[in-house]
């Protein structure tokens, strides 16, 4: 296998967003708008005033999802390295129980619990089988396309709760409706988390939920 093909194949797979990765950054994205929402006072009567936190609101959590999507990058970066590392030690070991053990220091713990050493010791001889790695194919288009999808995932989230207070002129309605939106958000987040992580449903989407309103009363209790 030539090392452009590995990595191609390496990063198509590691850039793919878990179910975990892609609820997390909308309850960052969630949390980010619902401190400026709740920020809006039902005494307030300025449109103009409810339209400027709107605008922040937006402003942020495109930031926000900048900064996110640039920190993905790094991390790829970075673990791809690692892995470059870690197969260029097993080139360079002088026996395949050196190898194993390098090896096997990179797997979970549980998992390499249940390997044997002729198991860790095949699968690094075919390590060694791998082209020699090189640090040019750290970051390529699979993984700008996996930042795009954070930012989009942070910055569309602001949209549902936002739109009520477009097209609602009674404030006290719009804000219920927000609130009732953002609620459903993380209600079906948390659904949709328990369904990967085969926990029960109801419960994890309610407590998702709380965790949520919690997170947003302590960030704007801190001034966020």
């Amino acid at each position: 296998m030539k090392e452009e093909d590995f990595w191609n194949k390496y990063a198509k797979e590691s850039a793919v967003l878990s179910p975990v990765d892609r609820i997390a950054e909308v309850l960052f994205g969630l949390i980010m708008v619902l401190t400026f929402t709740g920020a809006i006072s039902v005494g307030t009567d300025a449109r103009e005033d409810v339209r400027e936190l709107l605008w922040a609101a937006l402003g942020c959590n495109v930031a926000w999802g900048l900064v996110d999507a640039i920190m993905y990058l790094m991390n790829v970066a970075v673990d791809r390295g690692h892995a470059i590392t870690v197969i260029r030690k097993i080139h360079q070991s002088t026996n395949p129980e050196e190898a194993g053990e390098i090896l096997k220091s990179e797997i979970q713990p549980g998992i390499a619990g249940l390997m044997k050493p002729e198991e860790l010791q095949n699968l690094s001889s075919r390590i060694r089988q791998l082209p020699e790695p090189s640090k040019a194919n750290l970051i390529n288009g699979t993984d700008l396309w996996a930042g795009v999808q954070i930012f989009l995932l942070v910055f569309l989230c602001t949209f549902p709760v936002a739109l009520p207070f477009a097209f609602m002129d009674e404030l006290t309605l719009a804000i219920r409706v927000s609130n009732g939106v953002a609620l459903l958000m993380l209600f079906i987040g948390g659904f949709l988390l328990a369904g990967y992580a085969g926990f029960r449903r109801l419960l994890t989407a309610l407590i998702y939920t709380m965790i949520g309103v919690l997170l947003v009363m302590l960030t704007m209790a801190l001034g966020g």
